[in-house]
């Protein structure tokens, strides 16, 4: 009987405590729900930012990866145009790590035949055996709190000149045989993404359509497009594990990597800008 009270309370405290732990950092009411995360423990802060891309993807090298999973950027921003400096979510997920499915994978890719037989085994066997499916997420690198290295600047957001978003990243490859460490650029050398609203290489971004709340407090971009044509995008590294000496050169030759340009990528979403103020005071 005293196992059955214990075990009962058990369970009654990891349900009262799970909501805690998922709650957000802040608890904005209404129409500024969503601004959960932004850093309004800093008093700098005059604007939270939360925007969700559902559209869009990245080519890197040979390879198109379309967007399958909303992508989530949120966080804090003070100042304006070039100036502006942004912070990231109170919680640190300034960035939301999303898989994206690699078309095509791995699958039908055979081990070199200079490898060593054992690997070649180990690697034909992998593919043979469903381990074919490739997931690519897309990292921030640098701080993901307090003051970050995105670059956000709304005059040019609107002027369809320059940079809107500048986002340094890595692109993580995921995969059994890929191993926990593959990853496209690093944190000491990231991909340097510079989102425009006007023409980048061969793409061509669009503002989108803003609307207002009564107070003018809360700002909401939609069916804008951010495309960046001309990045570059280092070669592969760290994939396979101990074996990356062998995995790397194949993963980089199936990627086309290293690749200076041909590389694109677009977001398509909604973008929201609060006052800072008027979130706190939904509290």
């Amino acid at each position: 009987m005293k196992k059955l009270i214990v075990g009962g309370l058990s369970v009654l405290l990891v349900l009262v405590l799970a909501p805690a732990a998922l709650a957000s950092s802040h608890h904005p009411k209404g129409e500024f729900e969503q601004f959960g995360e932004c850093p309004l423990s800093n008093p700098s802060v005059t604007d939270c930012i939360f925007s969700v891309s559902s559209g869009g993807g990245f080519k890197v090298g040979t390879k198109t990866v379309p967007l399958v999973h909303p992508v989530t950027l949120q966080g804090g921003a003070e100042g304006s145009g070039e100036a502006t400096k942004f912070y990231g979510a109170e919680n640190g997920e300034t960035l939301s790590k999303t898989p994206q499915p690699v078309p095509g994978g791995l699958l039908g890719i055979v081990a070199p035949k200079w490898w060593p037989i054992g690997i070649q085994e180990w690697f034909n066997n992998g593919i043979n055996g469903g381990l074919s499916g490739v997931s690519a997420t897309v990292e921030l690198t640098g701080p993901t709190k307090g003051l970050t290295n995105i670059k956000l600047d709304t005059e040019h957001l609107l002027t369809q000149e320059g940079t809107a978003l500048g986002l340094p990243v890595k692109i993580k490859l995921s995969n059994s045989l890929l191993g926990s460490n593959c990853y496209i650029g690093s944190n000491s050398s990231p991909v340097q993404l510079q989102f425009t609203t006007g023409k980048s290489g061969s793409l061509e971004g669009v503002v989108g359509e803003f609307s207002f709340n009564e107070s003018f407090t809360l700002v909401t971009i939609k069916g804008g497009r951010l495309v960046d044509g001309t990045y570059s995008a280092p070669a592969a590294s760290g994939c396979g594990g101990i074996f990356s000496f062998l995995v790397d050169p194949l993963v980089n030759s199936i990627l086309g990597l290293p690749a200076s340009s041909g590389n694109t990528a677009t977001l398509e979403g909604v973008l929201k800008d609060g006052n800072a103020e008027a979130v706190k005071a939904s509290e």
